[in-house]
C-alpha cells in the first residue's frame, strides 16, 4: 500500500493502521524509514518559516539556519525520539501495556510521519504570515493531530497484540 494512503488511514483509523503494522512483525528497518521520512519532512516543512527569518534578520544567513535545522531534524530527533518511545512504553508497562519496545517505537514514527501534512502547512503559514493567531492555530492543530495519533496508536501498540 502507498505510503500516502497509510498516513490518510491513520487519520481514519489509527488502530487499525497500527494492527496492520504490528501484524508484519518486527521490522526494525521499517520503523526506522518511517522516522526518517518523517524528520526529513519535518526538517522541510521548516524552509519558509526559515527564509522568512533569514529574510528580516539577515545577521544569521540562511544557509547557517537551514544546517542548524537539517542537523536538528535529521541526527538529533530520531535520538531523541527513540528515547522518547523507550520512555512511552515504561509508563505503559506501568499501566500494564503488553506491547514490545518495538511496537512502542512503531507507535511514535508512524504518528511523527502521519501529522507531516499538518506540520508542512504549519511551515507554510509561518512562513508566507509569519507569527501570530493563524500561526498559533495551526501549531496547536499540529499538536492535538499528534497527540490524538500517538495516543491512539500507543494504546492499541501496548494491547499485546504483537
Amino acid at each position: 500500500m502507498a505510503i500516502t494512503l497509510d498516513i490518510l488511514r491513520a487519520w481514519k483509523d489509527p488502530r487499525g493502521l497500527m494492527r496492520a503494522k504490528l501484524a508484519v512483525g518486527p521490522r526494525e528497518d521499517k520503523a526506522l524509514a518511517v522516522l526518517m521520512g518523517a524528520c526529513l519532512l519535518f526538517f522541510v516543512a521548516q524552509w519558509p518559516r526559515l527564509s522568512r527569518e533569514a529574510f528580516l534578520h539577515p545577521e544569521v544567513p540562511l544557509d547557517a539556519r537551514m544546517g542548524g535545522a537539517l542537523m536538528g531534524w535529521v541526527f538529533v530527533a530520531p535520538l531523541f525520539l527513540y528515547a522518547v518511545a523507550a520512555i512511552s512504553h515504561l509508563i505503559a508497562k506501568a499501566f500494564r501495556g503488553k506491547g514490545t519496545w518495538y511496537s512502542a517505537r512503531l507507535a511514535l514514527f508512524w504518528a511523527m510521519l502521519a501529522v507531516t501534512p499538518l506540520m508542512l502547512l504549519n511551515g507554510l503559514v509561518a512562513g508566507f504570515i509569519g507569527q501570530g493567531a493563524p500561526a498559533t492555530v495551526v501549531g496547536v492543530l499540529v499538536l492535538l493531530g499528534f497527540l490524538y495519533l500517538w495516543i491512539s496508536m500507543l494504546i492499541e501498540a501496548e494491547r499485546g497484540w504483537t
